[in-house]
């Protein structure tokens, strides 16, 4: 058992990062002293204030834009950059400086995470830094702003746990991993977003959450955060007695967020413009969705405003006539993020694909529908039979989840994100939810409510830190989904036919965090001394697959193809291009990340298989 005083959770967010904190030395079972660290950052030139949110952007200013002194930060003296709210409204002015989406680049399969591409649209003339290393740098400054706070309990001692989107890959994981170890955090863990909001509803209900929920109740989690929707089930079973929390099933990685909504803003503020003789270029046109994102969480955190104005300042030095002035109102913000993003319609809607052109602009690889609601019939309808093996649902709950539903029926709704401040949003949901609950004669969904939409994702990490030490109660469920590499069958040459694939099962659905895989009895010919790769699979329905389970065939809803991964494996003489027989090993570590392992016959070696996170060019 650990015997660090603090259990730091840390909410690594796509527009805003937090550090929560429960003091486990004055805490005792599901009574929790917890507190959130108020941040000291920039928030103008020299200026230091503490605030709860370190907004996720880092400001790379020109050489000589800056006074000697204007980014000094307590504890390091002068740096070469700033993050956090100085960052963010520099930024605005000056975009082409500003790194933002850092998070959805380092699970973007694409591009070389470690590679300095940030940001993507830049001049030549402007630094770049890679995905991940502006990773680090928030989470560094979350270390360091901790020591500065507290010196009497060093970051390195600490037990740490990351949030991360529930349906980020294994690579993305692991990057997020490798990121937290380069910004010095010793133990750390990751933690499902969705999983922490619930964890930190837990909490705030002071032991009272048992009251609120029953056996048999299946809880959905709808986060929409800056970058990612993350949806989420998460039964409420009985086991020896007790109330237990299941997770059941997570949604597809679905890249549509406030990010979205930002630009979607933007260009409704640009036509607007444009009606009135005043056309936005493309330089002030992204500085109009920073601008935007600003006055979107005005307007959604404080009903009494109904209007914020929006300056655009030119590009250049001539100021004169070039700053574009205007206003975003709650009507507009309403429509557009309402009726855009949470349209009503039936449980048989699905998130419509457009045929792409050949050519598209480098960037992060957005959804196509931005309909949250459609994805959302579309996840319920993939997870129609999640249940049926679950044991201690109750026997009232597993007969309605086998009654022939066209989609899984959640009992209770947990909102989590920003946007959800706004009551609109939360009613357009939990309408158009128990709409099609009506619909197929079940009851009607409830709220939970009491969530704090900014930090709840924080404060959970925080407290599941605590649990992982035998406290509170833990929400169990593993992995969200099963693993398979793709075997090549071997046949002989056939103008126009590609060898046939069979996916074989690596690792089964729900392995725990800390646990290994049985080796599979298979074995595979692998080549040493030179890179080779694999094409790597993920399935969140194939529930019943187990180590060494080998798919002949599979529809398109069942697998999806994930990042593909890699080995050099040594020679170790033997010669380059030799084949070698290995069998595949999987486990899943404490801090929540993938590891696969090629064992050759006869040894003990163990050679790791690595995922492939330099884009698709290498793969």
């Amino acid at each position: 058992m650990s015997d660090a005083r603090y259990s730091i959770g840390i909410d690594l967010g796509t527009t805003h990062c937090a550090l929560s904190y429960v003091d486990t030395s004055a805490s005792d079972g599901e009574k929790t002293t917890q507190g959130v660290l108020p941040v000291a950052q920039l928030t103008g030139p020299g200026a230091i204030e503490n605030l709860d949110l370190l907004p996720s952007f880092l400001y790379l200013p020109h050489p000589d834009e800056l006074a000697s002194g204007d980014l000094y930060l307590p504890w390091t003296g002068q740096r070469e950059f700033a993050v956090g709210e100085f960052a963010r409204n520099r930024g605005a002015a000056t975009p082409i400086r500003l790194v933002s989406s850092a998070k959805s680049w380092l699970c973007h399969p694409g591009v070389d995470r470690r590679a300095a591409i940030l940001p993507n649209d830049a001049p030549p003339e402007v630094a770049r830094v890679s995905p991940l290393e502006s990773s680090v740098r928030y989470l560094t400054h979350l270390r360091e702003a901790w020591d500065h706070a507290h010196p009497e309990a060093p970051f390195s001692q600490q037990d740490v746990t990351v949030t991360i989107p529930a349906s980020f890959d294994p690579a993305a994981r692991e990057l997020t991993a490798e990121a937290g170890e380069a910004a010095g955090f010793g133990r750390m863990t990751l933690l499902e977003e969705p999983q922490a909001a619930l964890y930190s509803w837990i909490q705030k209900s002071g032991g009272q959450w048992r009251k609120q929920v029953k056996v048999g109740d299946i809880i959905l989690v709808v986060d929409v955060g800056g970058g990612t929707t993350d949806l989420s089930l998460i039964a409420v079973i009985e086991r020896d007695g007790n109330l237990e929390l299941h997770r059941v099933a997570v949604g597809e990685h679905i890249l549509l967020g406030g990010d979205n909504m930002d630009l979607a803003l933007a260009h409704v503020v640009a036509r607007k413009l444009a009606a009135q003789g005043t056309q936005a270029d493309a330089w002030q046109l992204r500085a109009l969705t920073y601008a935007c994102r600003s006055a979107k969480e005005t307007l959604l955190s404080d009903p009494a405003t109904d209007t914020v104005p929006l300056v655009v300042p030119s590009r250049g030095s001539k100021l004169i006539g070039g700053s574009i002035r205007t206003e975003l109102t709650r009507a507009e913000l309403t429509q557009t993020i309402l009726d855009g993003f949470f349209p009503q319609v039936d449980s048989a809607a699905r998130p419509v694909s457009r045929a792409r052109a050949g050519l598209t602009q480098l960037g992060l690889p957005y959804a196509q529908d931005a309909g949250i609601t459609r994805h959302l019939a579309a996840f319920l309808g993939r997870q129609v039979g999640a249940l049926a093996e679950l044991e201690g649902l109750g026997e009232a709950a597993a007969n309605a989840a086998a009654q022939g539903a066209s989609f899984l029926h959640p009992t209770v709704v947990l909102f989590n994100g920003g946007v959800f401040k706004s009551p609109l949003l939360v009613e357009r949901i939990m309408g158009t939810l128990n709409q099609w609950l009506a619909a197929e004669s079940a009851a009607p969904a409830r709220l939970l409510e009491g969530a704090d939409l900014d930090l709840a994702v924080a404060r959970g990490a925080a407290y599941y830190g605590y649990v992982r030490r035998g406290q509170g109660v833990r929400i169990r469920g593993g992995t969200a989904r099963a693993y398979y590499i793709a075997i090549e069958s071997a046949m002989p040459a056939v103008p126009g036919l590609e060898p046939p694939i069979q996916a074989l099962c690596v690792a089964p659905f729900g392995m725990e965090e800390g646990t290994d895989a049985e080796l599979p009895a298979q074995e595979f010919g692998l080549v040493v001394g030179e890179p080779v790769h694999f094409r790597f699979f993920g399935s969140s329905v194939r529930r019943q697959d187990q180590v060494g389970t080998l798919l002949d065939f599979w529809g398109p809803d069942e697998l999806q193809e994930l990042e593909a991964i890699q080995a050099t494996l040594p020679a170790a003489g033997r010669t380059a291009g030799e084949v070698v027989p290995v069998k595949l090993h999987a486990r899943v570590t404490e801090a929540g990340t993938l590891e696969l392992e090629a064992i050759p016959r006869g040894t003990d070696a163990r050679w790791k298989v690595e995922f492939d996170v330099r884009g698709n060019a290498n793969a």
